[in-house]
């Protein structure tokens, strides 16, 4: 089974948090069969390792980890490829972890984020 692992940086404030809590909840609004966690990379939690744990103990066998970022800078190089290598090395081959792009790069993302822009010369 398939699950979605949301990574976001985290900050102090919670407000922070809340339009990435809100693309989770629309997220699994829209797929309510397919596990999906939100972890942060410091000051908030859960972080990476609790959150993957719970799609772990969901079943998943392949979780496909998203970075919330809006490109790939040091966080998405350098700190979640060791993470995941610690997932790789406790869970061996019983479950896939998929490093997808940062968000950011996403078409989708960056025409949707174009439109905004436009839409505040309106």
């Amino acid at each position: 089974m398939d699950g979605l692992l949301l990574f976001a940086h985290g900050a102090r404030d919670a407000a922070w948090a809340k339009p990435f809590e809100l693309v989770a909840a629309r997220l699994r609004a829209a797929r309510p069969d397919t596990p999906l966690a939100l972890a942060y990379l410091e000051f908030m939690s859960p972080g990476v390792e609790a959150a993957a744990e719970t799609l772990v103990a969901a079943g998943c066998t392949r979780v496909h980890v998203l970075p919330l970022f809006l490109g790939t800078g040091g966080h998405v190089r350098r700190d979640i490829p060791p993470l995941l290598d610690h997932l790789r090395a406790r869970h061996g081959h019983a479950v896939e972890w998929r490093l997808h792009p940062a968000l950011g790069e996403h078409d989708a993302v960056l025409q949707a984020m174009c439109d905004a822009c436009l839409g505040t010369l309106e």
